[in-house]
């Protein structure tokens, strides 16, 4: 088989394993058997919220980052053991990520009233959702029947989630190895609108980019030398930065209108402007909020049936962070 075939092959093999997740997820798959359990998730999140809007931030980013590391399966969410390093504390994750405890909440209520049911798995994916809508976006339906994975491995984090580094093309690639297009990568990369990062996801780019130069000539001057007040050099891990200064808990475009003013964040970011492609769906976003809202909430829904387990696969896990014994 030549390297061409084989890659068609494999090609092939993801989109038939794709639309066989999908054809098992519905909407509104809890109704007869557990039709509170959306409504407690979302009151769960709003209380989180109201604590801390941030937390809608993280509650994003976890599903996110769930997804991306085997399948929409709330391996993210599995504690560290003594014979097992989670993914939640690899590097990738570790301390940034946060929302467990929403999670943790609405569980253990919905346990209350209907014991083995649901899945920590949808529970994350509905959210997702609720944060995005308290946050100002577009509302959408979650197609459930997802089923909790036994197995939470540090080392696949790192090996499957994107970094801050990433060039487009890289980018491109990491989110069609999980069967996502170009198009849906960059309107995905728009959750960087809401929360926050720790100065070392980008403090090459302001103190060390290159032999040649020690900041990123991409970046907005005036904005990297707020940068550099916010994260002096050598900072430690724990100060952080809105990664939208202007809007860190509103679901908008401002992320897209940061970037084509050279004030994205990241190189992940900044880099959506060295292609036509990327470039002109960066401005088209920026452009239609109303579009972009509507193509974030079907990308969240695809990015949702990554890889899932359903049917006799997985389990309903009764402590989100424990494996059933």
């Amino acid at each position: 088989m030549s390297c061409k075939q084989f890659q068609t092959f494999v090609s092939v093999l993801l989109f038939l394993y794709i639309v066989d997740s999908e054809a098992q997820l519905q909407t509104g798959f809890y109704r007869s058997s557990c039709g509170i359990a959306e409504f407690i998730v979302k009151q769960e999140v709003r209380n989180g919220f109201f604590k801390d809007n941030g937390i809608a931030a993280g509650l994003v980013r976890l599903h996110f980052h769930d997804c991306f590391v085997r399948g929409c399966d709330g391996s993210v969410l599995i504690d560290s053991t003594a014979s097992n390093k989670a993914e939640k504390d690899s590097p990738a994750n570790n301390p940034s990520l946060r929302g467990f405890e929403v999670i943790d909440n609405a569980k253990a209520r919905i346990e209350a009233f209907c014991k083995g049911v649901v899945s920590c798995a949808d529970i994350l994916a509905f959210a997702a959702r609720d944060s995005i809508e308290i946050t100002g976006g577009f509302g959408y339906d979650v197609p459930a029947g997802r089923k909790d994975g036994r197995v939470s491995l540090d080392t696949e984090a790192s090996q499957n989630l994107p970094p801050p580094s990433f060039n487009v093309n890289q980018l491109t690639q990491a989110f069609a190895n999980k069967g996502l297009t170009q198009e849906e990568m960059v309107t995905l990369s728009g959750a960087h609108t809401l929360g926050r990062s720790h100065c070392t996801s980008f403090s090459n780019r302001l103190y060390s980019f290159s032999t040649n130069t020690s900041q990123d000539p991409s970046l907005d001057a005036f904005y990297a030398s707020q940068l550099r007040q916010q994260c002096p050099r050598g900072t430690g891990p724990n100060p952080v930065v809105p990664m939208d200064p202007f809007s860190p808990a509103q679901t908008d475009v401002g992320y897209y209108r940061g970037v084509l003013s050279n004030r994205g964040l990241f190189t992940s970011d900044q880099t959506l402007l060295t292609s036509p492609i990327t470039q002109a769906q960066v401005f088209q976003n920026a452009q239609n909020p109303f579009l972009w809202a509507n193509k974030f909430a079907a990308a969240m829904v695809n990015m949702g049936k990554i890889g899932v387990l359903t049917g006799n696969s997985g389990e309903i896990r009764a402590n989100c962070r424990v494996i059933n014994s």
